[in-house]
Order: C-alpha cells, then structure tokens, then sequence
C-alpha cells in the first residue's frame, strides 16, 4: 500500500479533526502544513506530529504530498486550488469552496487541465444516516418525497460570530450541500434573514429559505448563530425528509458529549465524525481506489447558485428562478 502524503494550507480549528483523521488512518501520514500566522502553525505541527512550511510554495513543491487539504478562509481558496493543482496535487477544499461561480469554474478548469481530483468538504453526506436515507429515497422506500426540512441552531459565542460569514454562506451552504443530496435539484428560491444585536457584527445570524425543486419536492432550510433551541426534541441540527410511503430524521442531538468541540459548547459527535469520515473517504475512496465523490466541483457551483439566489431574493425582496 503505498503512502499517500497530505499537507494542510491552514491549521484553524478544522485542521485538528481533519488531522485527527489522517493519523489514524492506516497508509495516509499528514507530512506537514502552512499556516499564515508561523508560530501558530508551528504549535499545531508539534501537536500533529508533522513539519510546517515557511511559504505555501514550499508545501505545493514538496514530492512528499500527493494531497492538499484547503482549510483557510473562502476567499483564498480559488487562489490555492489553482496553484495546488498546478503543482500536481490532488486536492480537497473546505467549504464554501469559492466565493463565486466565476471562481468556482476556473477552479474547476484547472483542476481538469492538471488532471487531478478535487473534492469539496461536503461532510454531512458521509454521514451513516445521511447515506442511509439517501439509499432509501433512491430504492423508492419513502415513496414520492415531498418535504425536506434542515433546521439549525447553535449558539456561537461573539468572537466566533464576529470573523465568521453570515449564516447565509456558513452554515445555509451545508444545508444546500445535503439537500442537493437528499432532496434533487433547485428550481425557485424565497429567503429572509436577520442580525440579532448589530454591535457584535453586522452580518445576518439568523436566515430561512423555502426552495422549491425540480421534481416538485417543497424544502426549507434555516440556520441561526443567534439561539440554541433548548426546547423538548430540540432543532440544534435536524434534517427530515418526508415521503409518500415513509419519513427519515437525523439530528445532532442523539450523540452529545459535554465536552466543548470548536464553535460548539457541547461535543455532538455527527459533527466531528462528519470530518473524518469525509477526509477518510477523500484518501482511501477517491485517491487510493479512483472512484467518484459523493460531492463535486459541479454541486459546489450548484450550491453558489442556491446562495447568490438566497441573498438576490432577501435583498430584493423576491422569489428567484435558478437556472
């Protein structure tokens, strides 16, 4: 089995499970990383058991990495898988992976012209239930499917909140990831958000969106950094999908440690098994045995679609067709 080499452009909090999972799967090593900020970076190495880089080009050149993982901010992101994939190196990109579609297509041009793979972090689907319910939507178990519901809301603490997107482009992504997955594909979108307490940031902490898809399938998907939802049952990360013959749930809420885990107060343990699983699936699934990811460049301009309609229909105040 030969070794594949990984190297991180980033160490923020997602680089620790991203790295959790690669030095605990056999025939990967996580051979070093670059970070902005040197010192921390060079902290993080020791604590991964890997080398940092003094400049990007430096991971990119190194014949020891067979794999990139993007891990910095979305704006950076075109720029990084661009030279990654000039460089050779296969790629994975957290989301959102790009800011717009024009980025996201020349991405997608580079990556075809240097002929390698790249992968979205589109986590939630390669969850167990996640794959379980898409397996019973596509045998017709659920009959026709006729709602899909995503609901979200985790409290995130001022200085998480204050360098993070809204909840548009951080979290309705996911939610646009999964129902793509689960629910086909959009045809008209209606959206509506809000900032709760200004002062902290003046990005949107609480959006909804009702899409309707191609196939007639009604979806709604909300998010909010405002709120946890300690209600009975509550919606801390919930999505449903309801059918003609039968209905599945997944939900952050049936595996909790308390124990805090990044932006989160509690550990609910879909979330950081969710990135392993990904980055697991990304080495041993698409680069070590050539087959397909569950998410593509293709879904990823899908998905900006959804969340340029999602801000045009709240800033205009109108029900927008996605071509």
């Amino acid at each position: 089995m030969k070794e594949i080499g990984i190297g991180f452009i980033g160490a923020g909090d997602i680089a620790d499970l991203h790295a959790e999972a690669i030095n605990n799967l056999p025939g990967a090593k996580l051979v070093g990383l670059w970070n902005r900020t040197f010192e921390k970076g060079a902290k993080k190495a020791k604590n991964f058991g890997c080398k940092t880089y003094k400049t990007e080009d430096e991971l990119f050149q190194d014949p020891q990495i067979d794999a990139v993982f993007i891990l910095t901010n979305m704006e950076t992101h075109c720029d990084y898988t661009i030279r990654a994939a000039k460089a050779g190196k296969h790629i994975l990109v957290e989301k959102p992976a790009a800011s717009s579609i024009a980025e996201l297509e020349l991405m997608q041009e580079a990556v075809k012209t240097a002929g390698v793979k790249c992968m979205p972090v589109h986590n939630y689907i390669y969850e167990a239930g996640i794959k379980r319910a898409k397996s019973m939507i596509e045998s017709g178990k659920l009959g026709d499917i006729s709602q899909f519901y995503m609901m979200y809301n985790i409290h995130h603490a001022e200085d998480i909140r204050a360098r993070y997107p809204g909840v548009i482009r951080q979290i309705l992504t996911h939610h646009s990831y999964t129902m793509l997955y689960l629910a086909g594909q959009p045809k008209t979108v209606s959206c509506l958000k809000h900032t709760v307490d200004t002062s902290i940031a003046p990005q949107e902490n609480v959006a909804m969106a009702n899409i309707k898809m191609q196939n007639g399938t009604l979806s709604h998907l909300s998010a909010s950094f405002a709120n946890d939802d300690h209600a009975g049952d509550p919606w801390t990360c919930i999505i449903k999908v309801i059918g003609t013959k039968g209905s599945t749930r997944y939900s952050y809420r049936d595996w909790v440690i308390n124990d805090r885990n990044g932006a989160h107060s509690q550990t609910y343990q879909c979330y950081p098994e969710s990135i392993k699983n990904t980055a697991t699936h990304f080495i041993n699934n698409v680069l070590r045995n050539n087959e397909e990811a569950l998410s593509s460049l293709e879904d990823a301009i899908t998905c900006q679609r959804i969340i340029e309609a999602c801000e045009k229909s709240e800033k205009e105040g109108i029900h927008v067709n996605i071509n």
